[in-house]
């Protein structure tokens, strides 16, 4: 004789279910964009050194070096939508202690949908150090030291040329720089860096994904790697050179080349 689930179980079950398809689809879906607020937030921040560190665990980042507003101060401005259906408020918190400044987004519950963006605009001369948990990171007309690492996210950085080292966990990696040296490795993705200047030092780490080098005419020391995949290096060549270039990948074609 077949059993009969109760009716109220039933209901029950199925209210589980649509909440649950329905964080799925929110997932699934394009979500929350930082971009759709219209009245972005800002705020300056006091520097006391000449090196500021950005911690950050869930946000798209912009990193500019610009003329200061003010003498010693960081200026941010931030872009933040999130609703939670059931749970707490979303909301984002900054603030700055010994030169590191804290970027924090709370978001969790029933179809929880948030998203944070911040553009940073940094005194030029001051070097920086950006720590990104989750998100892509852009970063543009950096003199001085830059680091970038983030777990998981796309790195791009532009009309540089401070000494750069770009790490991401997930993610691929793309410099148009003239930094004379520059370290990039990624776990998960693709490496293409454009020298507009001889480097002395290039290092070139991926995983799984293809590395790209383009240089200025001039001999080179080349080293390459690939677990599976071609390589194509057709720069001019000598082991006595002091100009270093070396490119990794586990699986993915292996390029350097000159420059149009």
């Amino acid at each position: 004789m077949a059993r009969t689930v109760p009716v109220r179980a039933v209901a029950a079950a199925g209210v589980v279910a649509v909440l649950v398809a329905g964080a799925t689809a929110c997932g699934a879906s394009a979500g929350a964009s930082a971009g759709d607020d219209t009245d972005p937030e800002q705020r300056s921040f006091a520097l006391q050194g000449r090196t500021l560190t950005v911690d950050s665990d869930d946000s798209a980042l912009e990193i500019v070096a610009a003329d200061a507003h003010k003498a010693g101060a960081v200026q941010v401005t931030r872009w933040f939508q999130g609703s939670v259906a059931v749970g707490k408020d979303p909301k984002v918190t900054w603030s700055m202690k010994d030169d590191r400044l804290v970027l924090r987004m709370t978001c969790s519950g029933v179809v929880a949908d948030c998203a944070a963006k911040h553009r940073i605009e940094v005194p030029r001369g001051v070097a920086v150090k950006v720590e990104d948990g989750d998100g892509s990171v852009r970063a543009r007309g950096f003199e001085s030291p830059l680091s970038i690492r983030t777990g998981d996210g796309s790195v791009r950085v532009t009309d540089t040329t401070g000494p750069l080292e770009l790490r991401t966990g997930d993610g691929s990696v793309r410099a148009d720089v003239s930094s004379r040296r520059v370290r990039t490795h990624t776990g998960d993705g693709s490496v293409h860096l454009e020298l507009g200047a001889v480097p002395d030092l290039v290092e070139s780490r991926t995983g799984d994904g293809s590395v790209t080098i383009e240089l200025p005419r001039a001999t080179y020391r080349v080293t390459t790697k690939t677990g599976d995949g071609a390589q194509d290096v057709s720069v001019p060549r000598d082991d006595s050179s002091s100009h270093v270039v070396s490119a990794r990948t586990g699986d993915g074609k292996v390029t350097v080349r000159t420059a149009n």
